[in-house]
């Protein structure tokens, strides 16, 4: 929902002042020139007290309504009365179920006005990401943006949409691709899909390329966050290539993207193979932290992150059946591969510190 324009308007009071025959600056002049040749003031006439300049005609009259302070002091109030009739005309709207969701349950109003003001402080102060090549995404129309995997817990995705909303100059919306276990969770599943995120199936993903979206992949999966922090920044395998088939039969472009940061926010030493399976996890980390610390063991630690997406590869060019050949699906696939992993030894190159 747009914020709606606060219009100024200029205030037409009168300038002009005084009356009689005779004009003030005139009354003026003629009382500095008797006083310079020794004669008293006349009668009535206003004398300057000592050390204060007369006011002239000419000098600019400033309003009491035209001084800074003041204009800016009802800047905002305006403005919060604004935030105000704003927040109340949203939860009216939430409790009428006058709102919108598509058929994936995708909420935009609320991830705009709720979910991604929630995720931004994570994005702007504690990760302090860094975002480079947002010029690669389209402006419009359907892509297919396909990133690394990391972190033990699956933040990079998240932090990699509010990157595509806040820093794309069309704020576009990325609608991620998830793995089962997220729909299945409480709570985390309804979340899930208000943000925009869907089953990380080919049906899912070519409608919405269909219809433009912006579609995210990560395609190595459990294998990328779970893997030991010894083998950090090594990209695993791809699967099968399923999202070159979805880009070729959309013939929509496959936009490479490389994350570094996610790495080191739950260092994983180690993994609790028996306690993942009685849980049904695909595994149980642990990191230096949790779950020696408990509760406070779970707080990512804050480094400093860095997200590149790569120049597009180009899919319109090739035939209609190019999606059902192994081999051209093979090389793109370790095309791509190759590209993320190419970025992210160049930005660990350029990379100063983990946390700085």
């Amino acid at each position: 929902m747009a914020d709606a324009k606060v219009i100024p308007f200029d205030d037409d009071r009168s300038r002009g002042g005084g009356g009689g025959s005779t004009p003030r600056s005139s009354r003026r002049r003629g009382a500095s020139n008797r006083r310079a040749g020794g004669e008293p003031p006349a009668v009535g006439e206003v004398q300057p007290l000592p050390g204060v300049a007369p006011v002239r005609d000419d000098d600019p009259v400033t309003h009491e309504d035209e001084r800074p302070g003041k204009q800016a002091g009802d800047d905002a109030s305006g403005g919060l009365e604004q935030r105000i009739a704003s927040g109340l005309a949203f939860l009216r709207r939430r409790l009428t179920g006058d709102y919108e969701v598509d058929d994936f349950g995708y909420d935009e109003e609320l991830t705009d006005q709720v979910l991604m003001s929630l995720l931004r402080p994570l994005y702007e102060k504690y990760f302090r990401v860094e975002v480079k090549g947002i010029e690669n995404i389209p402006a419009e129309g359907g892509a297919l943006i396909v990133a690394n995997h990391s972190g033990t817990v699956p933040m990079d995705g998240l932090m990699m949409q509010v990157a595509v909303h806040d820093e794309h100059p069309a704020g576009r919306h990325l609608r991620l691709l998830a793995a089962d276990l997220v729909f299945v969770l409480p709570v985390v599943n309804e979340l899930a899909r208000k943000l925009g995120h869907t089953l990380a199936c080919a049906e899912d993903a070519s409608r919405l390329l269909e219809q433009g979206e912006l579609v995210g992949v990560m395609p190595e999966g459990f294998k990328g966050i779970g893997k030991p922090f010894s083998d950090r920044y090594k990209l695993q395998r791809f699967g099968r290539g399923g999202f070159v088939s979805t880009a070729l039969r959309a013939r929509t472009p496959i936009v490479p993207c490389s994350i570094v940061g996610a790495e080191e926010i739950y260092p994983m030493i180690g993994n609790a193979k028996t306690l993942a399976r009685l849980l049904g996890l695909p595994y149980f980390p642990l990191t230096p932290t949790f779950p020696w610390l408990g509760p406070l063991g779970a707080v990512p630690l804050p480094t400093k992150w860095t997200i590149q997406f790569g120049e597009p590869i180009p899919t319109d060019g090739y035939p209609p059946e190019a999606a059902e050949d192994p081999m051209l699906m093979f090389n793109l696939t370790d095309q791509v591969r190759e590209q993320i992993q190419h970025t992210l030894y160049k930005l660990l190159v350029q990379r100063r510190s983990v946390f700085f």
